[in-house]
């Protein structure tokens, strides 16, 4: 069953579609000494943790999209960004509009070093708190192989809402169960993918 009545086949899983809405709980994490997070403006900074150019990360900035960096003491350990405006997924696979009071988490880097620590569900939840004064809902999204991605977005407090298969189209589209229908069809509507109800 379609939620536009076609008929797909499903293919492989890309992916993991979770969020959280304002009222959603935020799970209690422990305290990590000396962690700080803070809305990056140093550019250097931010390539050399995403290993990236500065002109990449300029252009981030220019569409809109907002980098949060993380740090223990003064040391920068992880960075993350949070989308208005025009976004993409997938390798630029699927391109969307972010609408008003939304928005798209995405670039999500903990140095090597420093995984482990429990850094990325609290960056997470920081932006979660930061941004909620002004946005309702809350997007993000990982490969499916990445389990470590997978473990900290639902430590932070998000809502599993579909899976991301590939489809006989070439394209890709939202998997999803009856209990989970009402945020997958939002989910669906944001990213112009069409979803499919598992039986």
């Amino acid at each position: 069953m379609t939620t536009n009545q076609e008929t797909y086949s499903i293919g492989d899983r890309a992916g993991l579609l979770w969020t959280w809405w304002k009222g959603d709980a935020l799970p209690a994490l422990s305290p990590l000494p000396d962690f700080s997070v803070e809305r990056a403006t140093n550019l250097e900074e931010l390539a050399f943790v995403m290993e990236t150019t500065q002109e990449e990360v300029l252009k981030l900035r220019q569409v809109g999209h907002e980098p949060y960096l993380a740090r223990i003491g003064t040391h920068a350990v992880a960075v993350g960004w949070s989308a208005t405006g025009k976004a993409a997924f997938g390798g630029g696979l699927v391109t969307f509009q972010v609408p008003p009071q939304n928005r798209y988490l995405y670039y999500f880097i903990t140095l090597p070093a420093w995984r482990g620590h429990g850094i990325y569900p609290r960056l997470l939840q920081y932006i979660l708190r930061h941004e909620c004064a002004t946005n309702e809902r809350f997007w993000i999204i990982h490969q499916a192989a990445n389990l470590a991605s997978q473990h900290g977005i639902e430590r932070a407090g998000f809502q599993l809402t579909s899976a991301v298969h590939f489809l006989d189209t070439e394209h890709l589209g939202l998997l999803t169960t009856k209990a989970n229908k009402e945020r997958a069809l939002a989910g669906a509507a944001l990213f112009g993918l069409p979803l499919i109800e598992s039986r």
